[in-house]
């Protein structure tokens, strides 16, 4: 059977799974709100409120977008019947966030972990999740729980260089993060094994959770420039958004090992430390 990708929503993410489906030898389509502003060489864009007929002919399906807060999965909520009836569809691959997991006090979560999730935003993508599951049935599911997403054009190189990169100290904190390419390598890697039909737990996270400042730190060696001054948590947080709140108010540590061994795979970039500097590079060339 020829493998036949559409992909719902070609961001980052999509425009990753999009380049390493294309070296595997998939057919892809990716659905865009507007067509006309959405290109990527190799890749038909079809319109999203019109993607019936994409859906019908795929073999593999990857939603990237978010949920609504209104609406839930804006997917579902346009195309769920089409998706259910979809004959060739065999793989649905979903990228949920590892918000889902709440707050852990730094603990260590892995794949069998329940979630628990705390923020409003993280209980939309669990919501999601279950969403996914019901119309999956009879169909292979792999729920892609991601780590905080870096690469070229969205690092804290960006933060650096205008002058707004933040080194703030929370002892015992860590955040795991996903380099960009290593979730598209590991989602293509998913979804070639064509599971059997059932729903798989994968993390997409790479293998050393560190502080943030930690990475700011290497960030700004790399660059040669001196690091921002050091800031407290405490002292940060009157001035911080409720969005940058939440987001410093959970902590958890992520493990990937049952991933790595389901796909084979191990990243490319298995820390932020090999991620920077491979940012950097291709920056220079």
């Amino acid at each position: 059977m020829t493998h036949t990708l559409l992909i719902i929503g070609l961001g980052a993410s999509g425009s990753a799974a999009a380049q390493a489906a294309l070296g595997a030898g998939f057919t892809v389509s990716a659905t865009a709100r507007d067509p006309s502003r959405a290109a990527m060489p190799g890749v038909t864009i079809v319109p999203f409120d019109d993607a019936a007929p994409a859906i019908a002919a795929a073999t593999h399906l990857l939603m990237t977008a978010p949920p609504d807060e209104a609406l839930g999965d804006p997917a579902l909520a346009r195309h769920a019947a089409a998706i259910a009836a979809a004959p060739r569809l065999r793989w649905i691959g979903y990228i949920s966030t590892t918000g889902v997991y709440g707050d852990r006090g730094g603990a260590w979560v892995d794949e069998t972990t329940p979630p628990a999730p705390g923020q409003p935003r993280s209980q939309r993508r669990l919501a999601a999740e279950q969403a996914w599951a019901a119309v999956a049935r009879g169909r292979a599911l792999d729920l892609f729980r991601t780590a905080g997403i870096y690469g070229a054009g969205r690092s804290v190189f960006d933060d650096l260089r205008a002058g707004t990169a933040q080194r703030r100290l929370a002892p015992g904190h860590a955040f795991g993060r996903i380099h960009v390419e290593d979730i598209g390598r590991a989602i293509i890697a998913a979804a070639a094994q064509m599971p059997p039909p059932g729903v798989r737990v994968l993390h997409l996270t790479d293998d050393l959770p560190a502080a943030s400042a930690d990475v700011v730190t290497e960030a700004a060696r790399l660059l040669g420039v001196p690091p921002p001054p050091e800031e407290s948590l405490a002292d940060a947080w009157p001035r911080m958004s409720p969005m940058a709140r939440s987001f410093w108010s959970e902590n958890r540590r992520l493990r990937n090992d049952i991933t790595k061994a389901a796909l084979g795979i191990a990243w490319r970039y298995p820390t932020y430390r090999e991620g920077l500097a491979a940012i950097l590079q291709s920056e220079t060339i």
